[in-house]
């Protein structure tokens, strides 16, 4: 077992390496003069199962992939399994309107052709996205990381609210799983960016709220749920998320939003500015890593799938 790591999220790489009590293996990622990607595989890897650590939150981390994936097709590894703890271009699933792409399917495409023959990832925006691909997809949940975290805040009546219709199922599964309400937010989108609250489904007033979603982008969606949850009298609100991509105006939006701490994973490393905010990051790998051992020991997976 070999395990490389692009410039993605080296900490969660070097998290998994230590949980297998194994090392990163060596390897050149940089860039020529041009900003064209430069990759060189510095150990043999003839005949070996390899893993390579890779979110793909970005252009360059998603052509970093490929081009790893090449070269290790082409210094003849055995297998090659791509942990990619969040796939980029996940919301572009479908057509939902005329002349645009179906980007998810293009980027399956492209993973399959560099020579990546098994895909691990964590918490897909769209489900269907696994049907996508012609290779093995092990879809793994944070749910078990999360729900350990929140059994620990001794929650008082738990509420868990999802931000939106979309949302529901994983909501209803962390409700079921604390034995706690569910209440749904009925949402209207105005916008890429912008979204406004038309009704709330179930009872929020004076119980302990947990707002679940699978990412915050720009936190439009979470923080009107914020203000929904404290508006209908919530006496405590924990949002909690899967991919903390946290751009645009995320910052300004959580600030203004006063909220006291905000859940999310290590998929996609923390930008330095929201250091400043009240958020606590759990670690993904543990479960990655348990992934990756059953993998390559040709043992299930399936029981890391709740």
């Amino acid at each position: 077992m070999r395990i490389f790591s692009g410039n993605a999220n080296r900490p969660l790489a070097q998290s998994i390496a230590q949980a297998l009590d194994t090392r990163l293996g060596e390897m050149v990622c940089g860039r020529f003069p041009d900003g064209e990607v430069k990759v060189q595989i510095q150990e043999d890897v003839r005949g070996a199962d390899v893993y390579v650590v890779q979110s793909t939150h970005s252009n360059d981390f998603l052509m970093e992939l490929l081009t790893v994936a090449d070269a290790l097709r082409r210094a003849s590894a055995r297998r090659i399994t791509a942990v990619v703890p969040y796939f980029g271009y996940a919301r572009q699933d479908r057509k939902h309107e005329g002349r645009v792409p179906i980007t998810a399917k293009l980027v399956a495409n492209l993973m399959t052709t560099a020579g990546i023959e098994r895909v691990v990832t964590v918490d897909l925006h769209a489900m269907q996205i696994q049907g996508f691909f012609d290779i093995p997809v092990d879809h793994l949940r944070a749910m078990p990381v999360q729900l350990d975290y929140l059994q620990t805040l001794d929650l008082h009546d738990p509420v868990v609210l999802s931000p939106d219709t979309g949302s529901i199922k994983i909501a209803d599964g962390l409700a079921r799983r604390m034995g706690a309400g569910l209440a749904i937010i009925d949402k209207r989108r105005t916008g890429d960016s912008q979204t406004e609250v038309a009704n709330v489904i179930g009872e929020i007033g004076g119980r302990d709220v947990v707002i679940i979603d699978d990412m915050i982008t720009t936190a439009g969606s979470m923080t009107n749920a914020v203000t929904t949850a404290v508006s209908r009298g919530a006496h405590r609100v924990v949002p909690v998320t899967t991919h903390a991509v946290l751009c645009g105006d995320a910052f300004d939006r959580l600030v203004g939003a006063d909220i006291h701490e905000l859940v999310c994973t290590d998929t996609i490393p923390l930008k330095r500015r929201f250091a400043e905010l009240p958020i606590t990051v759990l670690s993904m790998a543990g479960l990655l890593g348990e992934a990756i051992k059953r993998i390559h020991h040709n043992q299930s997976v399936s029981a890391l799938f709740v």
